[in-house]
């Protein structure tokens, strides 16, 4: 009888406290975060500010990027970063190749775990504040970092994640410090090598029958301001010219045999020309200041018809191509550090007056 009681008064207990939350057993056991929820880009915001010449500052964006959380509460976001978008041509074109380096690290991607118990409350306050820990994956290096986030409930449908300040985020921390001075090369200006992120992301939740999966890469149907098809005749120029700053045509030691690693970078001009259909293109090989200038002549030639064969072999016509050589006639740098012989060693384009 005692233990019938006792049994009485427990489901009496829970079922006060049933009711005075208003949720049922089933609902108690069920994540905030299912069936998962998908970012809508199109009501989103993801930007980055840089200074530049110590006091002018520039922010930038992304025209593709996706992301989701799902029903465990973790958030991935993945960015396109051939989407850069500076608002002006050319300078989209020195962030990707001089600063990304997209042919090598075509995206960036974020990922976070969202605890359940720090958003408990968001249903009645609608908007919180907490760190989130998260990593970002930038440049072939994966960092851990943490984020003061805001979280708002717009509905019971939408949910706003957002940074609550700019997030710090220096260069040298993902290995882009070349690529700021392959900026200030280009651009002829000083850069802050630190830059800071914001982010606004509008999720809405998914439809009940579909389960979420982390996002697929996202596809940058147009790149930022990027012509569609063929480019101008000065897009042409503008590109070969950068695309001869980035060093990214390597050589076996002494030789003219090309290296696997140069075939990221091969494959990108192989697409500019295809896009620049008029242009004739040459190739020039340029040397450092060490061996004799006979060698440095010699290997120069060699080097720039290397890559020129590259480029008849991926179906560029051989009639649009020329090769030279300069060997160490034409420095860009003094020969006295290893980094300037390393930027004298390199493959140049110029595209040849009609």
């Amino acid at each position: 009888m005692r233990r019938l009681l006792f049994i009485t008064r427990c489901v009496l207990a829970f079922l006060v406290i049933v009711q005075f939350t208003g949720s049922d057993p089933a609902e108690a056991q069920t994540s905030p975060f299912e069936p998962g929820w998908v970012l809508d880009q199109t009501a989103s915001r993801l930007a980055f500010q840089s200074i530049k010449n110590n006091s002018i500052v520039e922010t930038s964006g992304f025209a593709t990027y996706s992301g989701t959380i799902d029903s465990t509460g973790l958030a991935t976001i993945r960015i396109e970063l051939n989407s850069v978008d500076t608002k002006i041509d050319l300078r989209n074109v020195r962030m990707r190749f001089l600063f990304f380096e997209t042919f090598k690290y075509p995206e960036a991607t974020i990922s976070a775990v969202i605890d359940q118990t720090a958003i408990t409350e968001l249903a009645q306050r609608r908007r919180m504040q907490f760190p989130v820990d998260y990593v970002l994956n930038l440049h072939g290096v994966e960092q851990k970092l943490q984020a003061e986030t805001v979280v708002t409930l717009i509905s019971d449908d939408i949910v706003s994640v957002a940074s609550a300040s700019p997030i710090s985020i220096p260069v040298k921390m993902f290995g882009l410090e070349e690529g700021i001075t392959k900026l200030e090369e280009a651009a002829k200006v000083k850069i802050v090598p630190s830059g800071s992120v914001t982010f606004d992301f509008l999720f809405r939740r998914a439809a009940a029958t579909a389960a979420v999966a982390p996002p697929p890469a996202p596809k940058a149907e147009k790149a930022a301001l990027e012509t569609a098809g063929n480019f101008s005749a000065e897009e042409c120029a503008g590109r070969f010219e950068i695309l001869s700053r980035t060093g990214a045509i390597y050589f076996k030691s002494g030789s003219a045999e090309l290296d696997d690693n140069s075939g990221p970078m091969l494959s990108t001009v192989v697409d500019i020309v295809n896009r620049c259909p008029s242009a004739h293109l040459v190739v020039e090989g340029h040397t450092d200041s060490r061996g004799s200038d006979e060698v440095n002549q010699r290997l120069s030639e060699e080097r720039a018809r290397s890559v020129m064969a590259y480029l008849i072999a991926s179906g560029i016509e051989p009639s649009r191509l020329a090769s030279v050589g300069y060997g160490e006639m034409r420095p860009i740098a003094p020969n006295d550090t290893a980094r300037d012989r390393s930027r004298n060693r390199r493959i140049q384009f110029s595209v040849a007056a009609q």
